[in-house]
């Protein structure tokens, strides 16, 4: 089992440094599998270890997946000096370096955001080769016509004349302003709402409901976020 130095991984998965990582080990704040650390250049066992932190347990795991459900107003960023990004918003003890949105969300649209450290495993479900579906619910101003149906079918030709790829559309809620599921296979900037505007509907309400064959947890407060399984994992790539 990969083990590392105790030292290293408290500087990863929290904000000190590793000078003060050490610091934290010496004024005795640091247990390791319920025992007080006595050296900050102990072997630490990834995957069968704990670690805690004045208390707070840390998640240890080499690489972490988290499925969080975005607000709007935030952005899916890594950082920004003006306003709060997706990163702000993990739990502490979900903190570490290297984490990034895997795929972007428009400000204003809310839903799935997966984060991760993994760099390999955000290549594979964002790269263009791949195709992993991501699903929308979109609120419209205005009736789903046949003419937008077979559209989204064949791949709706937007207004700079880019043609999308084909895309699934359906009803989940008629009316003067119907609830849409709509499926893509690919991620331009601001894609469903143009999609819709080349029929001259507006979207009023966007959020993403799931990724590949992972569905957003119903659970998930706006803002909240978990750790996500290697089986809920699987089903992010199964398309592939």
């Amino acid at each position: 089992m990969k083990q590392e130095r105790m030292d290293k991984i408290l500087a990863a998965r929290t904000e000190y440094s590793r000078k003060d990582a050490k610091k934290l080990v010496w004024q005795g704040r640091v247990r390791h599998n319920g025992k007080i650390a006595v050296s900050p250049d102990a072997k630490v066992d990834l995957s069968a270890d704990t670690l805690e932190v004045d208390g707070k347990p840390l998640v240890l795991g080499e690489h972490l997946y988290l499925m969080m459900n975005k607000p709007a107003g935030v952005l899916s960023a890594s950082r920004d000096p003006k306003q709060p990004t997706v990163l702000d918003l993990v739990p502490a003890k979900y903190r570490r370096s290297g984490l990034f949105p895997a795929g972007r969300l428009d400000k204003d649209t809310e839903g799935f955001v997966l984060i991760t450290d993994d760099g390999g495993f955000a290549h594979r479900i964002l790269s263009p080769k791949k195709h992993v579906s991501k699903t929308y619910h979109a609120l419209i101003d205005g009736p789903v016509t046949d003419q937008m149906r077979q559209g989204f079918a064949q791949g709706v030709a937007l207004e700079d004349g880019t043609v999308c790829r084909p895309a699934g559309l359906q009803v989940l809620e008629d009316g003067p302003s119907p609830l849409c599921q709509v499926i893509l296979t690919q991620g331009m900037y601001h894609q469903v709402k143009r999609m819709f505007l080349s029929y001259g509907r507006r979207v009023l309400h966007l959020k993403r409901v799931a990724m590949g064959g992972l569905a957003l947890d119903p659970a998930l407060a706006p803002g909240q976020s978990r750790e996500i399984s290697p089986q809920e994992l699987s089903a992010v790539l199964e398309e592939i």
